[in-house]
């Protein structure tokens, strides 16, 4: 294997066919930075999920994100920031809406959808005239951005399509041989990504659910509503568009216990090995093959791991479907993305 090169002073980052990717665990932030500042991408820990950066006023750089990952470059990238004032530096127009929003959730898990600065390319927006804006609520990351002097695009640090990485061998397993470095900040806190809010439609709308509900949104904003809509021609926020958050085997979703034991059964009778990702112990699944997500946060924090969990073990996963309200009802919406048949 051979070390890439990164050249100082310059837009362009040299890649070979074949790169060692490193994982620095505490520190690294000034390495880092170099990479990113050179043109290239580096994956960093935040409070959501890890995320993949690169420089999001360098074109070229933002095409490497989606080069790393696969992604189709018709879906949208967060532009992440290091402290509110930053936000003048990515959006045209910042409604007083927007403060009102950051001085209650910024740093945190909310990404707001604002009208697009010129600084930012169309590359990072998908084409659109609306940018994704969000601050993390994690010291790693606001430090990288902070020394990189810019606004890193970032979307999930994970092969497109395949389950949102929450630690940093998550990301290594998808990018090794990919991009250069991992800066490896533990377990994410959140588990799932940010909640997407729009403030460029007529009601401030939520077009991903997360950690940050609808019900606590209202609180600041009054009127809000969620997008339920399934057919996306231009996303305006990732995660609208293509299936998402998948294991590299089938899954599928249970209805409640007597569907998740006979879907199980089904399966052994297949010559299939299956696991239940269960909300909390079933007896009826006492002495079969099961993981515990839990329930609310932690079934927020757990569901990517025991997704990548299982799809290691077994070749087919059942999820229990979660009736609850807030944060349960975000989980679902990556459940059902991930139990998803259409491409």
């Amino acid at each position: 294997m051979h070390a890439c090169k990164y050249v100082a002073g310059h837009s362009a980052y040299i890649f070979c066919l074949t790169m060692i990717t490193e994982i620095i665990k505490g520190g690294g932030i000034e390495r880092a930075a170099q990479i990113i500042k050179a043109g290239g991408v580096v994956a960093f820990p935040t409070e959501t999920v890890y995320g993949l950066g690169a420089n999001a006023f360098d074109e070229r750089a933002v095409a490497e994100i989606y080069r790393a990952k696969g992604r189709p470059q018709d879906n949208p990238l967060i532009c992440h920031i290091a402290s509110v004032e930053e936000v003048s530096e990515v959006a045209a127009e910042v409604p007083d809406l927007f403060f009102s929003l950051a001085g209650k959730f910024m740093p945190g898990p909310l990404t707001v959808v604002l009208k697009k600065g010129n600084k930012i390319p169309y590359a990072v927006t998908a084409g659109m005239d609306s940018v994704a804006v969000r601050m993390p609520d994690n010291p790693t990351a606001r430090a990288l951005i902070k020394a990189c002097g810019c606004p890193l695009a970032a979307p999930s640090a994970n092969a497109s399509k395949h389950v949102s990485p929450t630690t940093a061998m998550h990301v290594y397993d998808d990018l090794n041989g990919r991009i250069p470095l991992i800066l490896d900040g533990g377990e994410c806190r959140v588990g799932i990504e940010s909640t997407v809010l729009s403030l460029v439609t007529p009601v401030p709308t939520i077009l991903r659910p997360g950690a940050v509900t609808e019900e606590m949104l209202s609180e600041v904003l009054g009127e809000v509503k969620t997008h339920t809509g399934r057919i996306i021609a231009a996303a305006p926020a990732p995660g609208m568009k293509y299936k998402h958050y998948a294991p590299r085997c089938r899954a599928v979703l249970a209805q409640d216990a007597k569907d998740a034991l006979n879907l199980y059964r089904s399966a052994e009778s297949e010559g299939l090995k299956p696991v239940f990702i269960s909300a909390g112990r079933m007896p009826e699944f006492d002495g079969l093959n099961v993981i515990n997500m839990g329930r609310d946060e932690e079934a927020a924090a757990r569901i990517y791991a025991a997704l990548r969990d299982a799809e290691k073990a077994y070749d087919y996963i059942i999820v229990q479907k979660l009736d609850g309200g807030g944060v349960e009802k975000s989980v679902m919406n990556r459940i059902f993305k991930a139990t998803a048949n259409e491409e």
